[in-house]
């Protein structure tokens, strides 16, 4: 079951609005089971710009390295020191625990080009 409160990136990375201006970031239950066990994560810096679909972050897993590409434009508020030391938790935990850092948009309309849940599952349907 796809989060319906979520936006979606054809790259597999969701993003939850927060307040305001702010976003937070993970990668979806469809990209951490394509993974495999996710062993150790890189997380981008507090105070990093990035652009939208800039790769941001890296996650690895016992079959690969996926790059982890953002979602929006902005500056990175926060990150997700958890899964330095349990990067597991993105294969529990994706919609949860499992995120990997938060974003300060710099423009509050780019959530509107990114897919909704049932979008996102047609995608992953086709895969």
């Amino acid at each position: 079951m796809l989060p319906e409160d979520l936006h979606y990136t054809d790259k597999h990375e969701w993003v939850r609005a927060g307040n305001g201006t702010s976003v937070r970031v993970g990668i979806t239950d469809f990209a951490a089971d394509a993974l495999g066990d996710v062993v150790y994560v890189s997380l981008p810096q507090v105070g990093e710009e990035v652009a939208e679909g800039d790769a941001c972050a890296e996650v690895e897993s016992t079959k690969s390295v996926s790059d982890v590409y953002s979602p929006v434009s902005g500056v990175v508020t926060l990150v997700n020191e958890q899964l330095s030391t349990a990067p597991e938790t993105i294969n529990s935990d994706p919609y949860g625990d499992g995120w990997l850092f938060e974003i300060e948009m710099t423009e509050s309309d780019q959530l509107d080009d990114l897919l909704d849940a049932d979008a996102y599952a047609e995608l992953t349907e086709s895969n």
